[in-house]
């Protein structure tokens, strides 16, 4: 997209690319390949260190068998968790285009990824029924909250549209930290972060085009208002996605004491949290949704630090002391 493009002529191109370039998780995944198959003493299910919990000491110093145990229950639980936030965001989208006049580019851009999104959902929930692991997904209080969660699509859409980042960005930011990281994974699992990573692509790209058009028209004390939800979505909405709930304690024993290390209370683990967040800060500074008061907020969340200059830069170390 260049930058003299309108709002709704980026949309149209976006809308072409779902036509040109798009999936369906039962004619673009070989699920019969025996190669696919799902082993419980395959090594390639170790997690990578490209994964909070992965590069932990505890879990590299497991034996290989409880790491491959460990490792499918987590990658199943963020297919699982991943599922159900792109439900409540194909319920969302719903909700939002019945407010759409005639003649609007954005109902068909929406309606495109509600598309891909339900797609989505079948190849992720195709993963997880294929692992025979009996995940839950997201924690407790995101799964009771998240059937009112798409009814803020039309009264709050900027606040919505802030909340599909606070969604999209970490897992896209977590599957290509691993792609990128190399190491030998399942087949499956990659053809399907390969396959989420492509169009995700499109979903963030309309989401940042949608703020960028819609937060600059609101007043000054509005946008002030909106400076500080935004980290706040982010923080919240972005460790339903990525910290797994009790259950990974109960249920595969991990101890609490390494899940609260990993998430987020070690140096290292603080640096990848705020990783995660590099590109929406930028968007933030784009916005004018970096003020003193909201600069604080990013860093009482423990989210801050610079922006990326283009979308999906690799994370320099530095951007993460640089406020």
């Amino acid at each position: 997209m260049t930058a003299i493009q309108t709002y709704e002529e980026k949309l149209l191109t976006l809308s072409e690319g779902s036509v040109h370039q798009h999936f369906d998780p039962w004619e673009d995944i070989d699920w019969d390949n025996p190669d696919y198959a799902v082993s419980h003493d395959d090594p390639r299910w170790v997690l990578p260190k490209a994964d909070a919990l992965g590069r932990s000491e505890w879990y590299q110093s497991l034996p290989l068998e409880r790491q491959i145990e460990v490792g499918i229950w987590r990658q199943a639980n963020v297919a699982k968790v991943g599922l159900q936030f792109e439900n409540i965001l194909i319920r969302g989208l719903m909700e939002y285009v019945m407010g759409l006049p005639n003649n609007s580019a954005e109902f068909r851009y929406v309606t495109h990824e509600a598309t891909e999104e339900t797609h989505h959902t079948q190849m992720f929930q195709e993963f997880v029924n294929r692992t025979g692991v009996d995940v839950p997904g997201g924690p407790r209080y995101f799964r009771v909250v998240a059937p009112f969660l798409p009814l803020a699509a039309r009264p709050l859409s900027i606040v919505f549209f802030m909340g599909v980042l606070a969604g999209e960005e970490p897992i896209d930011h977590l599957q290509k930290a691993i792609l990128r990281e190399g190491d030998a994974m399942h087949p499956l699992l990659q053809r399907i972060m390969q396959i989420h990573i492509a169009e995700e692509a499109r979903h963030i790209s309309f989401a940042h085009e949608y703020l960028k058009r819609n937060v600059p028209k609101v007043g000054k004390v509005r946008k002030g208002v909106l400076s500080v939800v935004l980290p706040v979505v982010m923080r919240v909405l972005g460790d339903a996605i990525m910290v797994p709930g009790k259950e990974m304690t109960q249920q595969v024993g991990v101890p609490k004491k390494v899940l609260k290390d990993v998430f987020w209370d070690s140096p290292e683990a603080r640096a990848m949290l705020s990783d995660v967040f590099y590109d929406v800060r930028a968007l933030a500074d784009e916005l004018d949704l970096m003020n003193p008061v909201s600069r604080q907020v990013w860093k009482a969340l423990k989210i801050d630090g610079s922006g990326a200059r283009f979308r999906s830069e690799p994370v320099k170390p530095s951007a993460r002391k640089a406020a």
